[in-house]
C-alpha cells in the first residue's frame, strides 16, 4: 500500500436523534443520524401494521365499508 494516501479510521461514536448511541468504525471521529436501528419503523416492526392499515382501507373503500358509524 502507498504511504499518506488512505484516510484516518476511528472509532467513531454514533448518536441518533432518538437518543440512541453505538460505536462503529469510521473515517469521522462523531455521526449524528435522524433514523437507527432502534427507531427505523422497518426494524421496529412497525412497518407491517402500517401496511395492514394501507390494506384494511383499501379493503373497506372498495366495498363501501364506512368505519364513522
Amino acid at each position: 500500500m502507498k504511504a499518506g494516501i488512505h484516510p484516518n479510521y476511528y472509532q467513531a461514536k454514533v448518536v441518533c436523534n432518538c437518543g440512541n448511541e453505538f460505536v462503529t468504525g469510521s473515517t469521522k471521529e462523531n455521526i449524528r443520524v435522524e433514523v437507527c436501528s432502534k427507531c427505523h419503523s422497518f426494524y421496529t416492526g412497525q412497518q407491517k401494521t402500517a401496511a395492514a392499515r394501507g390494506a384494511i382501507e383499501k379493503f373497506n373503500r372498495k366495498y363501501g365499508i364506512n368505519q364513522d358509524n
